[in-house]
């Protein structure tokens, strides 16, 4: 049986007007897309602008979080690039009894597969006590896990790296493994990913579209028609025409000003393209 099933949120980090992190918004936040049908949510990811984030900040919230009453459906990223950072956030959330993470290799450099393979065998060494989530996002890091990558890590490390966040998509299709979850990037990806036996989905968009997600993926494992899976994923080709972290906070933001703040260099919509979006929404009666 797969460790990590089901619809989980990228979720947002919300910023005071001062660029602070809102520790109590953005748990709120998060807590809220569970109640909206979320099986669990991955905090600090990208979509979180986890990467421009303090690490002060970031455990304050740490700590908070592990407060919450779904502090068990958690996934916590890290979003550094300091192989001494990542493990110190980590054994900083592991004292906190969060067990699961979602680790991206490091950005910028370029690296090999025997790099990266490395690159988690030293975390490892010094968190073995945990359950790790790659996270594939050539786009953000610069480097693609291969599916012979995936399997050296998984025989090497077979209870601790448990699932694969696939946001290059070079892996749901080709990716088979025992005991291993496969969660594609994109809800555009669910039902396909569902029919080939992925586990799930870890995405952005489930930020505003988490009770359409949860109803695809119930109906399918219920044996029923699908009937929303469509605009499902046109809601998601909506977004993703522009910035998913301008677009997502941009939408939020009509609801509470405080979702206009993001951290430099990223910034929300301009108000053409804010037009834009909520027109292309309306015509899908999204909104």
């Amino acid at each position: 049986m797969s460790l990590i099933k089901g619809i989980y949120a990228a979720s947002m980090s919300v910023l005071n007007d001062n660029l602070t992190l809102n520790v109590s918004k953005t748990i709120r936040h998060a807590e809220k897309l569970i109640d909206n049908g979320c099986h669990g949510v991955a905090m600090f990811g990208s979509t979180g602008q986890a990467q421009l984030i303090p690490i002060s900040e970031k455990i304050e919230l740490l700590n908070y979080l592990s407060k919450s009453n779904y502090k068990d459906k958690f996934i916590i990223g890290t979003g550094l690039n300091s192989l001494g950072e990542t493990i110190n956030l980590m054994k900083v959330a592991q004292s906190l009894s969060f067990k699961k993470f979602l680790i991206m290799p490091p950005a910028f450099y370029r690296f090999r597969d025997i790099d990266v393979i490395n690159y988690y065998s030293k975390i490892l060494e010094k968190v073995p006590e945990c359950k790790i989530i790659l996270y594939n996002f050539e786009k953000l890091c610069g480097y693609m896990f291969s599916v012979e990558c995936v399997k050296e890590l998984v025989k090497k490390f077979p209870k601790q790296i448990i699932g694969v966040k696939d946001s290059s998509y070079n892996l749901f299709e080709n990716l088979k493994l025992d005991n291993f979850s496969v969660l594609p990037g994109s809800e555009s990806k669910l039902l396909k990913g569902l029919e080939l036996g992925c586990s799930g989905i870890i995405t952005a968009t489930c930020n505003i579209s988490s009770e359409m997600a949860r109803k695809v993926y119930d109906d399918f494992f219920n044996g029923k028609e699908q009937t929303i899976n469509q605009k499902l994923c046109d809601v998601r080709n909506t977004f993703e025409k522009y910035n998913l972290i301008s677009a997502l906070h941009s939408y939020y933001s009509k609801k509470d000003p405080i979702y206009r703040n993001v951290l430099p260099p990223l910034s929300i919509l301009n108000s053409e393209d804010k037009k834009e979006l909520t027109n292309n929404l309306e015509k899908l009666n999204f909104l």
